[in-house]
């Protein structure tokens, strides 16, 4: 059985894995395993995330891939996106780096980022 596989078997139910066996050893390890959140994706929308990333994100080419229109392409990324959650890949800055780089923008002065800074 392959991810496509469970998650028809599933349709978009949530569901947990408890036995894994590495193929290469055959060692078994049972536990309390959440699949990746692709996986839990319809397979059409696995499909289509794959197509994606294989088109570098172009939505032009996803149009002539798929024979669709942008805002088709546009609709569906939205409604996948609405099913994943999301990490903060550059997340503001916080703390030293924070008051560090407003007082490089001029937004504070010298002698309140150290006040902040002490205040830490």
């Amino acid at each position: 059985m392959d991810w496509q596989d469970l998650t028809d078997l599933t349709r978009g139910r949530p569901f947990v894995v408890e036995r894994v066996r590495l193929a290469d050893n055959g060692v078994a390890i049972e536990g309390r395993f959440e699949p990746p959140q692709l996986a839990r994706l319809s397979t059409d929308d696995q499909v289509f995330v794959a197509a994606f990333v294989r088109a570098h994100g172009s939505i032009k080419e996803m149009e002539r891939v798929f024979g669709v229109s942008y805002p088709t392409v546009k609709s569906r990324l939205k409604r996948i996106a609405e099913q994943l959650d999301f990490v903060d890949a550059d997340p503001a800055p916080t703390g030293a780096a924070d008051v560090v780089d407003r007082l490089r923008r001029g937004e504070i002065s010298t002698e309140d980022a150290l006040a902040e800074l002490d205040g830490r």
